[in-house]
């Protein structure tokens, strides 16, 4: 798949373009505002730390372990550049003590009920990694693998392509899933996110992009002033165990309410530690549906700067989490984060979808041989908040 992809590019881009994608073999390389550098090695497999920059000097840096996006520097309203993701220096703290900073992960994002589930009949089991259940797949999931990576221009922007052959039996799963990311950051300061995938068997699959971010820098302290609306008028309530019970539910008069512009921690409260539970938000929200594709499902503002992400997604679901498990964890630069320093916005179909396949109101996470997953992502920053939409 891929060198018939550089083939097409080849025909359509002129040689600058070609030798970005062929000329990365010395440590330090740089072509048109991307560069790579050498991040370690896992496995003897090398591992390196891509730089895209667009026009307006914001900057991503991407490695290909676990297809981690480590930093996201987006210019504000007095053209200062804010890092907004949390994450870490170096490629040992990553393998060693990562909540999933920045990674993609699957083949299936979230929770699945008891690590197992079934397909025509066929049960499969899956390793047990939070608790009696599944979660972000497995032990050793697309963000503990080494990605093969290749720099790309394409019409919409600069960007960084990563794939990854997940072999039949890995983690549990059926069938040989072949999988691309494609991270692209374009001249309107958008990181646009495609997840794709093909399988020569009926599998699940869910693959999940899971950045902390903070909009007032990620080195800030706590988001709980950051205002959020959620494009959603429902969710998924789950069990003790974060599973979902099944229910669809409406979100009026929850504190799980978004649908207008709220402080993150405006009702926090109302979600206290409970047990195990540190308390706070990790719940799938049901995305209101537009007959549009690619649908915006949340706006993020920092109150202060006024510096604002806007996502959109083809998927019908969101996890919001507020980090409530980040627990004086030390982080890039010598930050430390603590409890609610950074959410996630996690675009997805629901938890648990495998096994609840043809209930009504749940999508289908089963790909079947012939068919292609695709899920894209759009983040939008703006250096202030948009203009309100009048209703009619």
């Amino acid at each position: 798949m891929m060198n018939s992809h550089r083939r097409t590019l080849a025909r359509m881009l002129p040689c600058a373009a070609l030798a970005l994608l062929q000329g990365f073999g010395c440590q330090n390389h740089r072509t048109m505002d991307i560069t790579r550098n050498d991040y370690g090695s896992v496995q003897g497999r090398p591992v390196h730390l891509y730089t895209i920059r667009n026009a307006n000097g914001m900057t991503a840096e991407i490695t290909n372990y676990g297809a981690i996006i480590t930093e996201l520097h987006v210019p504000g309203a007095d053209g200062e550049m804010t890092d907004i993701v949390l994450g870490f220096d170096t490629l040992d703290e990553y393998r060693e003590s990562n909540p999933y900073f920045g990674a993609m992960v699957g083949r299936v994002g979230n929770r699945i009920a008891g690590a197992e589930f079934q397909i025509d009949g066929r049960e499969y089991v899956l390793h047990a990694n939070n608790g009696p259940n599944h979660l972000h797949g497995g032990l050793v999931g697309f963000d503990k693998v080494v990605w093969d990576a290749v720099p790309v221009i394409t019409p919409e922007g600069k960007g960084l392509e990563l794939t990854y052959v997940s072999e039949d039996g890995e983690e549990g799963y059926p069938g040989t899933l072949e999988v691309t990311v494609l991270y692209i950051i374009n001249d309107e300061n958008q990181l646009k996110v495609v997840s794709t995938a093909t399988t020569d068997e009926a599998t699940p699959v869910n693959i999940v992009h899971h950045s902390y971010w903070n909009m007032s820098g990620h080195d800030s302290g706590d988001v709980l002033d950051q205002v959020l609306t959620i494009n959603a008028d429902a969710y998924t309530p789950v069990d003790s165990t974060m599973i979902p019970t099944g229910h669809i539910d409406p979100v009026l008069d929850t504190p799980f309410d978004f649908r207008e512009p709220m402080p993150i921690g405006s009702r926090i409260d109302q979600l206290p530690p409970t047990g195990d539970d540190p308390g706070g938000y990790d719940i799938n929200y049901v995305v209101d549906r537009e007959d549009q594709w690619l649908q915006q499902v949340a706006v993020v503002t920092d109150p202060v700067t006024g510096l604002t992400m806007i996502i959109e997604s083809s998927e019908p679901g969101v996890q919001f989490y507020s980090g409530n498990f980040l627990d004086s964890v030390p982080g890039k630069s010598g930050a430390v984060y603590g409890k609610h320093h950074g959410f996630c916005l996690e675009t997805q179909k629901y938890p648990d979808a495998i096994n609840r396949q043809g209930e009504p109101g749940w999508p289908c996470v089963i790909l079947q041989p012939g068919e292609q997953y695709r899920h894209v992502m759009v983040h939008t920053f703006l250096p202030e908040p948009p203009e309100p939409t009048e209703t009619p």
